[in-house]
Parts: structure tokens; C-alpha cells; sequence
């Protein structure tokens, strides 16, 4: 990825979480290289943890709801520390599936797949893949029910 699209990328995903307006957020995600399906609803103050030259790893279905204050982990390193050898460092990707919902503040570490219909509680941490219609909450997140689909 170029210098330029780098920084284009930086601007965008600065700048989105405090759109005031949820289409005004879904359009700079999208401009900054992030997939994201139709009808989406993005919660102000969304925080997108990536290497900056990781490019669509993050997908978001159509339908989805973002609360506010969530946060998308799909790389971590310790960049400038001492200890960074001796740490494993993680990249990966973060898929939410169609008509998923997220709560507010929930955390979603890299590579996991949020399933479609399914629903994580405001506040939870996810360190594994969702299950299609199931409700997950907590830390660690853990099945807490099942959607209902009729």
C-alpha cells in the first residue's frame, strides 16, 4: 500500500467515529478500504485497531447495527517496545455477518467471525467466532441464548 493511501486511510478512519450523521460514517469506512454491506447503522465513536497497510479486513454485512463505542481489533503489536520479540503479535481479520448486532462498548478481537442474526451484549469481550443466531455477553463472551427465528 502506498505512503498516500496510508495516510488516506488514517484521515478516514480519524475522522469517521465522530460523524454526526450514520451515513456520513458507513461512506468514509467505506472510502478508507473497509467493506461494508447496505442499510448498516455505525455507532458514533467506533474504533478500528489495524495495521494501516492491512487492506478489506474488516467486512461488515448488510443490516448490521454498531453500537456506540465498540471496538474492532483486527491487528495488535507492541510497535516501539522492548518486549516486541518476545511477543506474538496478531493480525487477522474480523467478519460481521448480515443482520448482526453489536452492543455498545463490546470489544471483537482479530480473526472472528461474528455469524449471522447473532447478537453480543453491550460490554462483551469476543475472543471466538459467533455462532449464527446465538446471543453472546460477558467477558470472555459465552453463549447466553439463541435467537428466535420464525
Amino acid at each position: 500500500m502506498s505512503s498516500y493511501r496510508k495516510m488516506k486511510k488514517k484521515v478516514l478512519k480519524s475522522l469517521a467515529p465522530s460523524m454526526p450523521i450514520n451515513q456520513l460514517r458507513v461512506k468514509l469506512y467505506r472510502a478508507a478500504s473497509y467493506i461494508i454491506g447496505d442499510d448498516v447503522y455505525i455507532g458514533e465513536k467506533l474504533t478500528i485497531v489495524d495495521k494501516l497497510s492491512d487492506q478489506k479486513n474488516i467486512t461488515i454485512g448488510s443490516r448490521v447495527a454498531i453500537s456506540p463505542g465498540v471496538i474492532l481489533i483486527s491487528s495488535s503489536e507492541p510497535n516501539f517496545s522492548k518486549i516486541k520479540q518476545y511477543v506474538k503479535t496478531v493480525h487477522g481479520t474480523i467478519q460481521i455477518k448480515d443482520d448482526a448486532w453489536i452492543g455498545a462498548g463490546a470489544i471483537i478481537l482479530p480473526n472472528i467471525t461474528i455469524g449471522e442474526g447473532a447478537v453480543v451484549g453491550a460490554g462483551a469481550v469476543v475472543t471466538k467466532d459467533v455462532d449464527p443466531y446465538t446471543i453472546v455477553a460477558g467477558v470472555p463472551a459465552k453463549k447466553i441464548n439463541e435467537v428466535l427465528v420464525s
